[in-house]
């Protein structure tokens, strides 16, 4: 970890290890593409062996109470950020256009502000990073991530909103 500054501002510039990314992806469960950045790492996730969709899921609705009880983490809908962590989220898309259930686009930023900080006012170090990524991918693939949202990132899980009449 180094601290960067750019005039009258303070950067922390995460130096992650894009094997170790891509083992902790491989230990959750998942195949991994890397992309590494001056500024971000950017993971092509899948998990094709897998039976049942991430288990990523619309937040707003009651149905899905259970699993946002429970959840770890929240996406915010119209950013695909990941709330109080470094890490964004999209789906991937198949040809025609619908979320592909078993794979998701994951960006990591490197570069933050100094004041960053995890929930309990945790400092981020690249070992805290790491247990981070490895919580996060296991809650994808086993406990439940809430989508609380907008219209960007869509669920894979559950119960969705939808719009308009049911034929």
């Amino acid at each position: 970890m180094q601290v960067l500054q750019a005039g009258q501002h303070k950067f922390i510039f995460l130096e992650l290890e894009p094997e170790l990314v891509s083992n902790i992806a491989k230990q959750a469960g998942f195949e991994a593409k890397l992309k590494d950045s001056q500024r971000t790492l950017t993971l092509d996730l899948s998990a094709p062996g897998r039976q049942s969709p991430l288990l990523l899921f619309d937040a707003s609705d009651p149905a899905n109470l259970g699993w946002f009880s429970r959840c770890q983490f929240y996406v915010d809908g119209r950013t695909g950020s990941v709330m109080q962590t470094p890490i964004s989220v999209a789906n991937k898309r198949d040809r025609a256009g619908r979320p592909q259930p078993n794979a998701m686009r994951m960006s990591i930023a490197k570069e933050l502000p100094a004041t960053f900080r995890l929930p309990g006012k945790q400092p981020l170090t690249e070992q805290v990073f790491y247990a981070l990524l490895f919580n996060f991918l296991n809650a994808l693939a086993k406990t439940g991530v809430a989508v609380c949202g907008g219209p960007v990132v869509k669920a894979l899980a559950g119960r969705s909103e939808g719009i308009g009449p049911r034929n």
